[in-house]
């Protein structure tokens, strides 16, 4: 089944599933790597697996939440009031699984520092997202003026 513009229902799911799994890896890593510098500035040098473990599954679960259920904020055309709301909520679900898992050994000070960069990362997640769709755009349109221009001789 296809819809109006020619994708078929599949072609849309798997857009979507594929744009989920990059966002469990990037903020995989992003997280992880405010993780592995926490545990270095306390005086430990290797990462417990079954936090990275917990991490990657919330990082899967929250991908879930904001494509399916919070509009794909970080993919917004601007920034407004339901993007910043997804952000917030986005940001309280990370900081409390990390309370409850003891990520940060529950402390308030650090899972504040928390909530601060995963604000900072989403805002700069978004302004990727818009340079890319900025760049795509300009390259399809180079491409169209080429086809029309190969195709009025």
């Amino acid at each position: 089944m296809k819809d109006k513009k020619g994708v078929s229902i599949w072609e849309l799911y798997l857009t979507k599933e594929i744009g989920i799994e990059f966002k469990a890896c990037l903020y995989f890593f992003a997280i992880l790597f405010f993780y592995c510098v926490y545990r270095v500035i306390g005086g430990v040098y290797d990462a417990s697996i079954l936090h990275m473990t917990e991490l990657i599954f919330t990082c899967y679960i929250i991908g879930y939440i904001q494509v399916y259920l919070l509009w794909n904020f970080d993919e917004a055309d601007s920034l407004g009031g339901k993007e910043l709301v997804g952000m917030l909520v986005c940001t309280a679900l990370y900081c409390g699984v990390s309370y409850v898992f003891g990520w940060f050994s529950k402390s308030i000070f650090v899972t504040a520092l928390l909530a601060a960069y995963i604000i900072i990362m989403y805002i700069c997640v978004f302004f990727i997202y818009k340079c890319k769709r900025n760049i795509d755009d300009k390259r399809l349109n180079e491409d169209l003026k080429l086809f029309q221009t190969k195709h009025k001789k």
